[in-house]
């Protein structure tokens, strides 16, 4: 590749930091009741297939797996995070639902810091091996690279056959405008992250048609994304941003890509004035990654393009 995105070490749902005080106040709360339930004496050398296996016959199976996903979030226990998100998931599944928006998020995060090991460690073995390299490291390449690939075919799994699907059939039958439009954003951000998974796909194996579904993806976000958020909305700025790096890494359309970001970063700038403080802070951040792509790809001279980095939204 001639760039590629950035695998940040941790990514999180605030910006916020948690003080080293409010941590021990934390380690010193009691455990509520259903804590209790599932972290009994008798549990305490449970696996956490077993944990969650007698987490889902709880009737409040998914606020105490919310909690303990929060909990494992802040351990940084992102595989623990992504088990117990699946099974949130299939029982919202269950009960006709979809995920509300902490939810979604939580999901997003815990994926997104498990593939990023996987991503950066295939860049850094690749970028060290040469025609030359043994096959003991090429073998070593191949690992890697599987356990990545599994990782972004579980979430796609998740994505494809339970979130997307559901999300639609909501929206479809729900007849609340308010409602409505939060299950179109649900499906823009599925659709968004599944486009995500495909094109980290496509950074391992560029024959298997990863690209083109990705693209695939990414269009039929913006379609629905375009025609229903304001150019502001941080959903819409995010697709727009990866869709623009999907061209440029993957597709390898430079032109398209430039376009794509100068369209998305000129028509929310119009717009910035009207918005509230969080919303612009949410904005102004993706438009300062749109803008930075843009600085990097309209470069007319880059002696050291393929050290060219460029950012993604989470």
């Amino acid at each position: 590749l001639l760039c590629s995105a950035p695998i940040p070490s941790k990514f999180t749902r605030t910006t916020g930091c948690v003080s080293e005080k409010r941590r021990k106040d934390r380690s010193r709360t009691q455990p509520n009741n259903s804590f209790r339930l599932f972290f009994s004496t008798k549990s305490r050398q449970q696996t956490m297939d077993s944990i969650i296996s007698s987490m889902r016959g709880s009737d409040d199976a998914i606020k105490a797996g919310i909690a303990l996903v929060k909990m494992a979030e802040h351990a940084e226990r992102y595989k623990d995070m992504c088990a117990l998100m699946r099974m949130v998931v299939d029982l919202k599944f269950g009960k006709n639902e979809d995920l509300d928006v902490e939810e979604r998020n939580l999901l997003s995060v815990g994926y997104k810091n498990l593939v990023g090991a996987g991503r950066g460690s295939h860049r850094h073995v690749k970028h060290q091996m040469d025609t030359k390299s043994s096959d003991l490291a090429k073998g070593y390449l191949d690992v890697i690279a599987k356990e990545t690939t599994g990782i972004c075919k579980e979430v796609l799994e998740i994505l494809e056959t339970q979130l997307i699907p559901k999300a639609t059939e909501l929206k479809d039958a729900e007849s609340d405008a308010e409602k409505k439009g939060s299950l179109l954003q649900s499906c823009i951000f599925y659709l968004k992250m599944a486009g995500d998974y495909y094109r980290y796909l496509a950074e391992i194996d560029k024959s298997q048609g990863y690209d083109k579904k990705a693209q695939e993806l990414y269009l039929e976000g913006t379609e629905l994304a375009n025609g229903t958020l304001q150019p502001t909305d941080p959903i819409r700025l995010g697709l727009a941003l990866n869709l623009s790096v999907c061209y440029y890494e993957i597709l390898g359309d430079r032109k398209e890509a430039c376009r794509l970001a100068k369209d998305a970063f000129d028509q929310a700038i119009s717009k910035l004035d009207k918005l509230e403080e969080v919303q612009y802070k949410d904005a102004t951040l993706i438009m300062q990654l749109l803008r930075d792509n843009l600085t990097l790809w309209t470069t007319a001279d880059n002696p050291d393009e393929e050290d060219v980095t460029v950012a993604d939204a989470e």
